[in-house]
């Protein structure tokens, strides 16, 4: 049956307090469709594909019963008003139906210029006024000590920006960091994405809800067994929570830039976050190869799912877009592997066949290497203050580990700068190519 297909219909849905809807429409179907979905609380619009579960829009009042006092403290002194519950879930009829709608948010070019360029490749101005500058591996990862981040000059944040390009991912601990001032810091780097289905902080758009906790009250069923398998096949088996490996938004028109996530419920032992680095992923391939993957491009998907409107019963549909599999960074000028197992569908130009082969070796590149990698412990070392990360999207992918199981609290909030629209710069030189590095000359 077309969309446009005019009919009537005479339905009776049943909900627990037996009351029943009544629905007479001669509209088109995609309509009928749209407005049952919207004015009937017992059929989800919020529901992903591997958490499988049915988050109420507006604020949540049973968020407070588990809400950690550390984080409430952070919120009210930020003036956050959570008297009427947290999270808050945005409200269904701003929620996409269809994928033109989830397709149509931001499908317009939007002025980003990378703070990173043009900054000090010194670092003067920052590693400066820093206590400590600490590498944490030699290729990824690197704290900063001794600095609040809701004090830095813009000089600072400029090159902050620099040197997370570079190292992909920057730490900094003991942060007394509203979730005002982490959104203004986000609003900086870039165009804050407001995400259409994802719980929110209350009052302030794009501060984005990072609480496993709290998914599992609501019905995820994530647990000891089940938390890594989207590891293996993502195909096959969903990936539940946040422990697949993934990049954020890689299906955006212009996708995620520098990310920051600040935790203020931290797990003595357990939840940690492992990053691993685009560059490297890159400079691990042969010469010939490298050749052969510059310049094309692939299909990348969004991870939330919807309807498509000219066949609405033919089940969900992504949002699908094209960019480049190999891109080229603004400020460091390098070339980096932009794949990622979960939302890269397939290289253009090829067999379905060479295209599934070359990008499951792609993503076993990013996956297991460890001398791309870091693991990063979040643990403060003074008493009610939090830890933030802030990572490079664009250059990476990242996944948590659920090692504590939720036996001891973990929350924080996420906010998310978008960038440039993706591109590859057939002049731009690798990374290691770039710092003068071996590179291994195959056979």
């Amino acid at each position: 049956m077309s969309a446009a297909t005019t009919t009537t219909i005479t339905e009776q849905l049943s909900n627990p307090e037996r009351e029943t809807v009544k629905i007479v429409n001669d509209a088109p179907i995609d309509e009928q469709i749209e407005e049952l979905i919207r004015n009937n609380n017992q059929i989800n619009i919020t529901r992903t594909r591997h958490k499988k579960i049915a988050l109420q829009p507006g604020i949540d009042k049973s968020g407070l019963a588990i809400l950690p006092e550390s984080t409430r403290k952070r919120l009210e002194d930020d003036d956050i008003d959570i008297a009427k519950g947290y999270p808050e879930v945005p409200e269904r009829n701003k929620i996409p139906i269809f994928v033109d709608q989830a397709h149509a948010i931001r499908d317009y070019d939007v002025p980003f210029v990378d703070r990173g360029k043009g900054a000090d490749p010194e670092k003067k101005a920052l590693f400066g006024a820093a206590k400590e500058v600490i590498n944490l591996t030699k290729n990824v990862g690197t704290e900063i000590v001794g600095l609040q981040l809701e004090d830095l000059t813009n000089q600072q944040k400029d090159e902050l920006a620099l040197l997370i390009a570079e190292r992909v991912v920057v730490f900094f601990r003991d942060q007394k960091l509203s979730p005002t001032a982490q959104h203004k810091l986000g609003d900086y780097y870039g165009n804050i994405e407001v995400h259409a289905q994802t719980p929110q902080v209350p009052g302030l758009p794009g501060t984005t809800v990072i609480w496993n906790d709290y998914q599992v009250s609501q019905g995820m069923a994530l647990n000891f067994s089940n938390s890594n398998l989207g590891n293996w096949d993502s195909t096959k088996y969903l990936s539940v929570g946040n422990q697949g490996w993934h990049t954020d938004l890689v299906h955006e028109r212009q996708p995620t830039g520098y990310t920051h996530l600040h935790l203020d419920a931290i797990p003595e032992v357990g939840g940690d976050t492992i990053w691993s680095s685009g560059y490297g992923a890159y400079d691990k391939l042969s010469d010939e190869f490298k050749k052969f993957l510059d310049g094309k491009e692939a299909v990348y998907v969004s991870a939330h799912q919807y309807l498509d409107r000219d066949d609405p019963f033919g089940g969900p549909k992504r949002i699908e877009r094209v960019h480049p599999l190999v891109r080229t960074h603004p400020a460091t000028g390098w070339k980096f592997l932009y794949v990622n197992r979960g939302m890269t569908k397939r290289i253009l130009g090829v067999s379905p066949v060479e295209s599934d082969l070359i990008l499951n070796y792609l993503f076993d590149v990013y996956e297991k290497n460890a001398d791309l990698q870091v693991r990063f412990k979040w643990t403060n070392t003074k008493q009610g203050y939090g830890t933030s990360a802030i990572w490079d999207n664009r250059v990476s992918q990242h996944r948590n580990v659920w090692d504590h199981e939720g036996a001891e609290p973990r929350h924080g909030t996420r906010v998310t700068s978008l960038a440039e629209k993706p591109f590859f710069d057939p002049e731009s030189k690798s990374q290691r190519e770039s710092l003068g590095l071996y590179l291994h000359q195959w056979e």
